[in-house]
């Protein structure tokens, strides 16, 4: 099953979208992504980021450790482009949770807010779970998912995803243990 891993090269296509992980030359499309993000709208959006940091070499970097993280099983990131013109959307990841008996990992996405709306997100994590189900192997995939992050809650919904429980005291965020709302899907 993990031995499809190890090629790491996974490329997929929707009706829009294109959904893979990022290659070096995806740079500027990458930075264009992040550099014309909108003021934030929510605790739960990033909005503007200052990227002065993230210069061509440090995208080298990032796109080299993505790729270490891929051949060890430890997370998958898959990028989100709109088909139609190479535009970088957004992200799609998997960090493997536990391998043997149980096949297991966690979603994350993210899509730059000026696209919000337009049904991409849907789209790229349907996409996305089926590299997860088909090419990675993995047959149980859950999303954690803050109380208060509605628009995450909706879309986890919107891809078949069942909400589950409520984790107190999750994970260490906002300076603070906050609980998590957790959604799965299993492989059919």
């Amino acid at each position: 099953m993990i031995s499809k891993v190890e090629k790491f090269t996974f490329f997929s296509e929707t009706e829009r979208l294109i959904v893979r992980p990022l290659k070096k030359s995806d740079y500027e499309k990458w930075l264009n992504g992040f550099n014309n993000r909108f003021a934030s709208h929510h605790r739960h959006d990033e909005g503007k980021i200052d990227m002065q940091e993230c210069t061509q070499e440090w995208f080298a970097n990032l796109v080299d450790k993505y790729q270490r993280l891929a051949k060890n099983d430890i997370a998958h990131v898959f990028d989100i482009f709109r088909k139609q013109d190479g535009v970088h959307l957004g992200t799609v990841d998997f960090s493997t949770l536990a391998r043997d008996d149980f096949q297991w990992a966690r979603i994350g996405y993210t899509i730059h807010n000026q696209y919000w709306q337009q049904g991409y997100a849907k789209e790229a994590v349907r996409e996305a779970l089926q590299i997860a189900f088909r090419d990675l192997g993995f047959h149980r995939i859950e999303a954690h998912i803050n109380i208060d992050n509605e628009p995450s809650m909706k879309l986890a919904e919107a891809v078949g995803m069942k909400f589950e429980c409520k984790r107190e005291g999750f994970i260490f965020e906002f300076g603070e243990w906050t609980d998590n709302l957790i959604y799965f899907i299993n492989a059919n």
